[in-house]
């Protein structure tokens, strides 16, 4: 369900007084609009993997126009066996990582969580800009509730797509939380809210 509108500008007014700028826009069309009219052409950016950036066309953009200095491009192109510590170190302070979360709290609070923690470095602080996106229906009113959404709701579909993509039958898990609770760098961390069920 999407959050009504009261929830949507409490929450942007204490992720603001938390040191995270925010948007809303209108639809997916225009969050893509968004995105890439925060990102100079040409700048090194890391889309980390995501559904909603999928779903948008976002993360599509960003790796294979040519546009940008994609860090997935390169990655891509390497040896993960003979090259994982390169390939490490890119991921972790490109300019820009651009991606979603998987919970944003009323008092302004992010959650994300992963299996692997691949993506959680760059956001806490290696990355030098910090663009998510994220559909209004991961608005909840705390960490207790932001929990309780990981379990019930985003694991049993993030399995799902671990099975599709990986191969995983066990099913995926959470192994590292990460909450942020305030950002220390003015304008480093930008959220551009949909009111649409984009992502899990």
């Amino acid at each position: 369900m999407l959050a009504p509108q009261g929830q949507l500008d409490k929450t942007i007014i204490s992720l603001k007084a938390n040191g995270m700028d925010s948007y809303v826009v209108k639809n997916g069309a225009e969050a893509k609009i968004k995105v890439l009219g925060l990102i100079p052409a040409g700048a090194n950016v890391m889309t980390m993997t995501s559904v909603t950036l999928d779903a948008l066309g976002i993360a599509k953009e960003l790796n294979e126009s040519g546009n940008f200095d994609s860090v997935r491009t390169k990655l891509a192109k390497m040896d993960s066996k003979t090259q994982a510590r390169e390939m490490r170190q890119m991921t972790i302070a490109p300019d820009y990582v651009v991606g979603s979360v998987h919970a944003v709290t009323e008092d302004g609070k992010i959650m994300i969580v992963s299996a692997t923690g691949s993506q959680l470095p760059a956001y806490i602080y290696g990355a030098e800009k910090v663009v998510w996106v994220v559909g209004t229906h991961k608005i909840v009113k705390n960490i207790e509730s932001a929990r309780k959404r990981l379990q019930e709701y985003v694991l049993p579909l993030e399995s799902e797509r671990a099975n599709k993509v990986y191969n995983i039958t066990t099913g995926s898990f959470i192994a590292k939380e990460l909450i942020i609770n305030r950002e220390f760098t003015a304008g480093r961390i930008t959220i551009i809210f949909v009111p649409e069920i984009i992502g899990f």
